[in-house]
C-alpha cells in the first residue's frame, strides 16, 4: 500500500501576507510558510495563486523557482484556473523529486486542464463537478467517469489523476457528510485515486472544533479509499491521526516513534 499523500495548503493567496508577497514578489513569507509546512510532514506543497489573470505567467514560475531551489526541488501543486499560468510553472517546474500537480480540471469549463496534464505527463486533480456542487453521488460518478475517459484517450495514466468529490462545509451541509465519503468509497471500489480540500470541512466552526471535525473526517475518509488531501499539516492532531491511520492500514511500518516519521 502506498502512504497517505499530504498537500500543504498554506501557501494560498486568500491569506492577506501570501497575497501581499505575490504582489511584491516578497520571497519571504513565503519561504516561511513552506518551511513550517515542510517540517510538520507535508508531500507536496500545493502554490496557490488565486485567478492571477494580469501577472499569473510571472508569478507562477517566479514562485515555482523560488521555493523548488530553496527546498531541494520539493513537488507542488500548481493551483489557478489560469490556464497560461500553468503552462509557465510547468516550464521551470524541476521534476527530480516527483510530478507536478495540476490543481484543478472538472468537467466543465477547466476541462482542458486534463488536457495540459497528458501534454505535460503530470498530475492533475479532478473535480467529480461541472458547475458548482454535484447533486448527488449519480453526479459525481457521472462527472468522474467523463473525466477519466477523456484523460485515457490522451494518454494519461489514471494513476496521474487525483478524484475530489468535493468536501462540504459540515456547518450547514450536515446531511452531505456521508454521501462525500460514500462517493471516495465508489471512486477508491473503480481503482482511482482520491483528492481533496480537507479544511472545507470546518470552514466556520470556532477555532479550537476545526482539528476535531478534520482528524474524524480525514480518519473516515481514509477508510473508504482516501489517498490525499489538501490540509494544513501544522494542525498536530490531523498529522498524528493521518500517520496512525497510515500505521493501522499498513502502508507504514509500526515503531514506537511513528509519530515522529
Amino acid at each position: 500500500m502506498s502512504r497517505f499523500i499530504v498537500i500543504g495548503e498554506r501557501i494560498h493567496c486568500i491569506s492577506p501576507s501570501i497575497r501581499r508577497a505575490l504582489a511584491e514578489r516578497n520571497p519571504q513569507p513565503i519561504l516561511q510558510r513552506a518551511k513550517e509546512q515542510l517540517e510538520a510532514g507535508a508531500d507536496y506543497l500545493d502554490f496557490n495563486i488565486g485567478p492571477a489573470e494580469r501577472d499569473g505567467e510571472e508569478i507562477m514560475s517566479w514562485g515555482v523557482e523560488l521555493i523548488q531551489k530553496e527546498f531541494d526541488n520539493v513537488p507542488l501543486a500548481l493551483d489557478t484556473v489560469n490556464k497560461k499560468a500553468i503552462e509557465a510553472g510547468l516550464k521551470v517546474y524541476n521534476r527530480e523529486k516527483g510530478k507536478p500537480i495540476i490543481n484543478s480540471a472538472d468537467a466543465g469549463d477547466r476541462i482542458e486542464m486534463i488536457d495540459l496534464a497528458a501534454t505535460n505527463d503530470a498530475m492533475v486533480i479532478a473535480l467529480c463537478a461541472k458547475e458548482g456542487i454535484p447533486r448527488d453521488n449519480e453526479e459525481r460518478i457521472a462527472y468522474c467517469t467523463e473525466l477519466l475517459e477523456r484523460a485515457m484517450a490522451l494518454g494519461l495514466d489514471p494513476n496521474d489523476i487525483l478524484f475530489d468529490p468535493l468536501f462540504l462545509v459540515i456547518k450547514g451541509m450536515q446531511e452531505k457528510q456521508v454521501e462525500v465519503l460514500e462517493a471516495i468509497g465508489m471512486i477508491s471500489e473503480m481503482g482511482l485515486r482520491t483528492t481533496g480540500g480537507l479544511s472545507n470541512i470546518s470552514n466556520g466552526a470556532p477555532k479550537e472544533l476545526r482539528p476535531i471535525l478534520d482528524s474524524a473526517t480525514v480518519a473516515m475518509g481514509i477508510q473508504c479509499g482516501l489517498t490525499s488531501a489538501i490540509v494544513n499539516p501544522c494542525d498536530k492532531r490531523l498529522m498524528e491521526t493521518i500517520k496512525s491511520c497510515d500505521v493501522i492500514k499498513g502502508n507504514i511500518l509500526y515503531a514506537d516513534s511513528f509519530l515522529d516519521l
